[in-house]
């Protein structure tokens, strides 16, 4: 049997009540961490949209209600940026490690990519609402990326790549 969270009935997942991601990430690396009794790895994300206040947000997985849709979150994204000028967005990413769950100083490192809305999906590759999130630089969408070119320029590529960067500052 895979090790998954289904395999292991045993593994809780953490609640996620906060209203930022850093916040939420945090205790994820928290309760990792303490779980586990060992330094813990975690990630938040989700596209945040100008015209919607930053919307979907720390709520991107589930836009729509349970259970969690892709197609359901982008035709609730789409229908609300209805007559909408304004279609700029940012994927977010917030990476937190933790050498221990009490750890005073966790490593918190970020990316952003920028975009915007289109209403027509585009694209077979990556998930989530890649193929509504245009880069006018390259005139394709996040779905239409290979994964090479969205690892190189995504939220969670530049995350990770500021985090090994602060690891290597900071000598850990």
């Amino acid at each position: 049997m895979a090790d998954t969270p289904e395999a292991k009935p045993d593994r809780v997942a953490p609640p996620e009540p906060h209203v930022t991601f850093i916040e939420n990430c945090l205790a994820k690396a928290r309760h990792a961490s303490l779980h586990s009794g060992l330094p813990a790895l975690a990630d938040d994300s989700g596209i945040c949209v100008e015209a919607l206040n930053g919307a979907p947000g720390i709520y991107s997985a589930r836009y729509s209600g349970e259970p969690k849709s892709d197609q359901r979150n982008n035709e609730k994204l789409v229908a609300a940026l209805k007559g909408q000028p304004n279609r700029k967005a940012h994927y977010y990413c917030v990476i937190v490690l933790v050498r221990h769950a009490d750890d005073p100083e966790p490593l918190i490192a970020e990316g952003r990519w920028q975009g915007e809305i289109i209403d027509s999906p585009r694209g077979a590759g990556g998930f989530g609402y890649d193929p509504h999130f245009y880069l006018p630089e390259f005139g394709r969408t996040g779905a239409e990326l290979t994964p090479n070119e969205k690892n190189s320029i995504s939220h969670r590529g530049k995350a990770l790549r500021d985090l090994i960067e602060k690891l290597k500052s900071t000598g850990r």
